[in-house]
């Protein structure tokens, strides 16, 4: 049974609904995520979530269209269709594509993968540029870690320049909110899991040998780790930098990080 629906004024109640959903305590607060694009749209139903409504600009609708017969699991969801002047009204981006999706959030306090021997964590403390945040989730599915691990006053991971800057890994990887660092050791600790902290006073990561099963901490962007949490980590590291820059973003120290994490062999 085909379900399109045709919104014509920025003054209809769930078009302001709608709207309202890109501030992300609304979004939040309502369980809910926005989607824009075709990559991440795709990415988020390949992933297994069910959008609550499609968003489609008119002229768009063979792409809904397309989806129902490509995702029968998503054949009886409803189809809001914008004209163009209201589809930038929703739309968050300079140009764009005419799709989106509004979908339930995803469970940020879900069990702790762990498969001993193996898992790899990348853990963000108190990490606060969405861009950042974004980054280092790609990284992290591009090298198979097991999950994200972060503190719950971080960025928002749904947010979307957070869903931007991942290209659609927010949701091929676990994410997972802890309500502080203290809780993260003690469920790291309890798996045997050792803890890598990213460090301007590590030891120089030329000179150790890394646990191919571990967790890498990333700390604040202008504070670095807590002093608590340092103290905590089983291992200290740090980038040698021999040129003029005195730091790397989190991002940049995190990919780096995190591929010689991911290539340690076997200890």
């Amino acid at each position: 049974m085909e379900r399109y629906f045709e919104i014509k004024s920025k003054e209809n109640p769930r078009f302001r609904s709608l709207v309202a959903l890109h501030d992300r305590k609304v979004a939040r607060t309502q369980g809910k995520v926005f989607i824009e694009g075709l990559r991440l749209c795709e990415d988020a139903i390949l992933s297994g979530l069910i959008p609550e409504v499609i968003l489609i600009r008119k002229g768009q609708e063979q792409v809904a269209d397309s989806w129902k017969k490509q995702y029968p699991q998503i054949s009886n969801v409803d189809v809001i269709v914008l004209s163009d002047a209201l589809f930038s009204k929703i739309s968050s981006t300079m140009n764009p594509q005419g799709m989106a999706l509004v979908v339930k959030a995803p469970d940020l306090k879900g069990d702790f993968p762990f498969e001993e021997g193996k898992s790899r964590y990348i853990v963000l403390e108190h990490l606060q540029d969405p861009g950042n945040m974004g980054t280092i989730i790609r990284m992290a599915d591009a090298f198979d870690y097991t999950a994200v691990l972060f503190t719950e006053d971080s960025v928002d991971p749904y947010n979307e320049k957070v869903l931007r800057a991942s290209m659609g890994s927010c949701f091929h990887i676990p994410l997972i909110s802890f309500p502080s660092s203290t809780e993260i050791i003690k469920s790291l600790k309890s798996h045997n899991v050792q803890s890598i902290g990213a460090h301007l006073k590590g030891d120089d990561l030329r000179t150790r040998t890394l646990p191919k099963s571990a967790a890498l901490w990333i700390g604040n962007e202008a504070n670095g780790l807590l002093e608590s949490t340092s103290d905590s980590c089983d291992i200290l590291i740090k980038i040698p930098m021999p040129g003029r820059a005195e730091s790397l973003n989190a991002a940049s120290a995190a990919s780096i990080l995190g591929y010689i994490l991911a290539i340690s062999p076997d200890q």
